[in-house]
C-alpha cells in the first residue's frame, strides 16, 4: 500500500487535475496536510484515529498565529484558521474512502464553531463618494471609474475583475465570468457601468489585452529603445491601492478594499428585495450559508417590525 506522503501526492494531484483546484488552492492544502502528516508520525492510514485528531486539534489550538511573534505572545491561531486544517483533512479523508482505502470517516471530523462575521460596511452616502471620486477626463480618472463601477455593478473578486480582457462586450448587459473552482457564472452591467467602462476603452490607445491597465508612473516594462513603455495588466495588489486611494480621497475613514465593493453588491440586491438565492448565484458562492452573512443587515422586514410595534406600551 502507498504511504500517506505518497496518498497526499496522489490528491493534490487529484484536486488540481479532477476537480480544476487553483494552484494557490492546492499550495494551501498542501500546507495544512503536511503539517497533520508530520502531527501524526506515521504512513498508515489506518492509524488516522479518533484520538489522533483530537490531539492534532488541541496542538492546533495552542499554536501562536503568525510568523515571527515574540514568545510569550499569547494570540493563537483563530478558529477560522483551524477549521482550513480541518477542511483539507476532510477531503482528504473522502478521497482515500473513494479509494477504498481504510481510514477514519470524513464525517467524524465537525468544524470549529466560529463566531458570526460582522461586516464593517460604508453607508450609502460614502459609497456615492467613492464612485463618484474620478472626475478628471484623463486615462487613469477614466480607468478607475470604470473599476469602480464595475465591482459594484457585478459583485465580481479582484482576482476576477483582473482577468478581463479588453474585448469585452459592451453591446450586453451581461457577461460570463471564470471564478473560484473554476465555475463559469453570469454577471450583470448596470448602465452607468458599462457607460463608464466605454469611456475609458475609447480613450485608450494602447495595444494591450487587458482591460485595466498600468497607467503613466505605474508602468514598469519598457520596451528596447526605452523611450516608449509597454502597457502591463494591473495587478491584485494596484487595484486594491487605487481603491483604497479615492477611499481615502472621498473621506472614508473606515477600510475599503475591493471585496467591499463586493459586499456592498450584495447587500445592496438583499435590501432592495433580491431573494438570497438569486444574489447566491450572481456571487458565485458555492453553498447558501456564506451568502446568509448579509441577510442580518439587509431584513428591512425586522426593522419595520420593529418599529410599528416596539414600545406601543409607553406611548
Amino acid at each position: 500500500m502507498a504511504s500517506l506522503k505518497q496518498l497526499k501526492t496522489q490528491f493534490l494531484e487529484y484536486i488540481e487535475i479532477e476537480r480544476g483546484r487553483s494552484l494557490k488552492t492546492v499550495e494551501n492544502y498542501d500546507h495544512y496536510l503536511s503539517r497533520f502528516l508530520d502531527f501524526l508520525k506515521t504512513d498508515s492510514p489506518e492509524n488516522i484515529t479518533d484520538e489522533k485528531v483530537r490531539e492534532f486539534r488541541l496542538w492546533l489550538n495552542r499554536q501562536r498565529a503568525g510568523r515571527g511573534r515574540r514568545e510569550n505572545s499569547a494570540e493563537t491561531l483563530s478558529k477560522k484558521t483551524q477549521n482550513y486544517y480541518l477542511i483539507a483533512i476532510r477531503a482528504f479523508l473522502k478521497y482515500l474512502a473513494r479509494q477504498e482505502i481504510k481510514t477514519l470517516p470524513a464525517e467524524r471530523i465537525e468544524l470549529a464553531k466560529t463566531g458570526e462575521r460582522i461586516l464593517d460596511l460604508i453607508t450609502p452616502a460614502e459609497l456615492r463618494r467613492l464612485l463618484d471620486s474620478p472626475k478628471g477626463s484623463g486615462l487613469k480618472d477614466l480607468r478607475d471609474k470604470a473599476i469602480l463601477e464595475l465591482l459594484f455593478s457585478t459583485g465580481l473578486r479582484v482576482s476576477e475583475l483582473c482577468s478581463l480582457k479588453a474585448d469585452i462586450d459592451l453591446g450586453a448587459d451581461e457577461f460570463s465570468i471564470r471564478g473560484k473552482g473554476g465555475k463559469v457564472r453570469v454577471v450583470f452591467l448596470s448602465e452607468t457601468a458599462k457607460s463608464a467602462v466605454k469611456k475609458y476603452l475609447n480613450a485608450r490607445k494602447d495595444m494591450s489585452d487587458a482591460l485595466f491597465i498600468q497607467i503613466g508612473t505605474e508602468l514598469r516594462k519598457k520596451t528596447k529603445d526605452e523611450k516608449t513603455m509597454e502597457a502591463g495588466p494591473l495587478t491584485k495588489r494596484s487595484i486594491e491601492r487605487i481603491v483604497k486611494q479615492h477611499a481615502i480621497k472621498s473621506g472614508i475613514s473606515k477600510k475599503v478594499t475591493p471585496h467591499s465593493l463586493r459586499h456592498l453588491f450584495a447587500t445592496d440586491l438583499l435590501s432592495n428585495g433580491a431573494d438570497i438565492r438569486s444574489v447566491q448565484i450572481m456571487l458565485g458562492h458555492s453553498s447558501i450559508s456564506t451568502t446568509q452573512i448579509y441577510t442580518h443587515i439587509t431584513d428591512k422586514h425586522l426593522r419595520d417590525v420593529h418599529k410599528n410595534f416596539h414600545g406601543k406600551g409607553r406611548k
